[in-house]
Parts: C-alpha cells; structure tokens; sequence
C-alpha cells in the first residue's frame, strides 16, 4: 500500500542521480529515519547494497591505507577493495587470531580499515564482532560492517549483528540493504556526519547512479515502521530457523554452525549440488544453490532461507521432503 500511494504521489522512477534532479523529499526522510534507527548521526541511501560497499571502501581507503578483509566477506567487499587506491590484506574467515596476526604487521600510523560481514551470507553464522572492535581499539583501526543479514533480524531492536552483540555504537560505519528484511531493492551506510558527507560526495557508485525509485524508498520506510513496532516478527522468523535447522540436522544433513535463518545444507560436489536443488525444487521446495567462487572449492551448497510468514506445517512439509529426497537419492543424509 505505502508503494502504491508512492507511485501516485511521485511516479515510478526519478530519471536522474541524487545530485542532479534524484532527491525528493522522502529520500531525505528515510535517511533520517535510517540514521535513528542505527543510532548513528547520519546515513545515506545508494540504488542497491553492492554499490554502498563499492562507494564506501573505494572513497574511505586512501593509498597509503590498508584495509582488512575477512576472506569471505560478500563479493562487493572485495570489489571495493578492488576500487580502492589503498592496499587489500585479507584474515582467515572469522579468525581472531589471525586478524590479530595481519593488522600487528601494519604500521601502528598507516590508516587501518576492518570490513566484515555481520552476519556471513553462505553460512549464517554471525561474526566475532567484540573481539574485532577491541583489535581495532588496539591498532588504531576503524570498522565497517555489512549488516546486509542482520537488519531486521537480530538483536533486541532488529538493528542487527552489532546490537546483538552489544558493539552498535563502538563500529564505525554500518552497511545494509534494502532487498532482505526490507522487501525491496537499494542499500544504505550509517555513520559519524563527516564520514557520511565525505562518502556522498566521494563514491562515484552514488553520485552517478540514478536514485532509488519512490515505491523502493516508501516500502522500505514502512518496513522500518514495522520492524519497531512489531518485534513478535523477528521471533516468529528465528524460532521458524530454530525449527527447520534442527529438522535438517536431525535428519543427518549438515547443516553448519548457522545461528541465523540463513541455514547451510553443505553437499559437496557443484553437480551434486544442481541435482540435490532440481530435484527439491521439483518437489516444491525452493532454495539456492550455491557453488565456487561463492563457496570454497568442494563446498557447494543449498542456502535454505525462512521467513516469519513460515507456518510449522509448511516447515513439516518442506523437512518430509528433504528427509524423502535424501533417502531415496545418492544424497544420502549425513554422508556429505
């Protein structure tokens, strides 16, 4: 509904970028919005998510700086990386120590920039945020992390990984999107004013891209109205995951260490892989399959993903049948 009276107040689309003739006033609104739901004194909203990580790192991380990396972090992390004049230097997936390890070989002077998923996209895990705040506290290090799958989701006011891990106003700059608990398409950072006004008027990714359409920026001022004040849906969604991951888990597939709704079936082989998702897909079940470089090589695997909207009888129904099709498959349960 909020899309549709959009459309008849402002039209489908701006036709230009935010600087030309692309802000309307509900752009400003829902950065305003933005900035106090993360708590953060500013934000700013781009067309999609991957081009507010490839304005944020390629106009932060100058040529004399270094910025770090978890080594699977969202492939628009690293295409900032790419972007940027400074140098990359990735740490092993979610490993403190050897976070530690790389950033104790910079320069204590050499600005430092840490990026990291908050809630890793394959796995559903969520990453060791305390423990990477206080290396950044110790190496004179700013953070940045893509909270693409954690707003709206997790911690006491849906503001993600960050708040569920108590660091909300100890990270730097936080990144989202607006095409998962959002409903929509677009992304946004939050962050200290200065940083933000540099980001806008730096990343060539915002200032040359045509501005998010008005039925884009009302859906998602209405989700964040209903994110605070519907919080029954957030536990609806993660019980649903606490459901369905156990099923899976139960049944013998493997289903990693996600504490998230985003549950890994890990199968293997990329050829298993397509099969094992053709054959659910066919029986009804959707998922997707996800295969190198997304994955490491000979970890291919099915994202299942739920929702809030989830009833335990299609979750029963989607369990039977994975449980079905891993009998009666080479798939077999627990043998992956």
């Amino acid at each position: 509904e909020a899309a549709r009276e959009a459309i008849l107040n402002y039209g489908v689309g701006c036709t230009g970028s935010r600087f030309l003739n692309g802000t309307l006033d509900i752009h400003i609104k829902l950065e305003e919005e933005l900035a106090h739901f993360t708590e953060k004194p500013a934000a700013l909203a781009f067309s999609t998510g991957f081009q507010a990580n490839l304005g944020a790192i390629a106009s932060l991380v100058g040529k004399d700086d270094v910025v770090l990396t978890d080594r699977r972090n969202h492939a628009s992390i690293f295409d900032g990386c790419r972007l940027a004049y400074g140098k990359t230097v990735k740490f092993n997936h979610n490993d403190m120590p050897d976070l530690a390890r790389v950033i104790s070989g910079i320069p204590h002077k050499t600005g430092k920039l840490i990026v990291t998923d908050g809630v890793y996209s394959m796995e559903g895990t969520i990453a060791n945020l305390p423990q990477v705040v206080d290396l950044a506290r110790q190496h004179r290090a700013r953070v940045m992390v893509d909270e693409a799958h954690g707003v709206g989701v997790l911690g006491a006011g849906g503001r993600g990984a960050c708040e569920y891990h108590g660091v909300l106003h100890d990270v730097d700059l936080i990144m989202g999107t607006f095409s998962k608990s959002f409903a929509s398409i677009g992304g946004f950072l939050a962050g200290e004013e200065d940083i933000i006004a540099w980001i806008k008027h730096k990343a060539r990714a915002m200032i040359f891209s045509a501005a998010l359409p008005p039925p884009a920026v009302a859906t998602v001022l209405k989700c964040l109205e209903i994110v605070r004040s519907e919080p029954e849906r957030r536990e609806q969604v993660l019980a649903n995951a606490r459901r369905l991951k156990e099923g899976l888990r139960s049944s013998g597939f493997n289903v990693g260490d996600s504490e998230t709704p985003i549950i890994p079936v890990v199968v293997g082989k990329d050829e298993d892989c397509l099969m094992l998702w053709k054959i659910l897909f066919e029986r009804g079940v959707f998922t997707n399959p996800v295969l190198s470089p997304a994955t490491p090589p000979g970890w291919a695997l099915l994202r299942v993903s739920c929702m809030a909207t989830h009833t335990p009888e299609m979750l029963d129904r989607a369990l039977e049948i994975f449980q079905d099709v891993g009998k009666r498959t080479q798939f077999c349960p627990g043998n992956n």
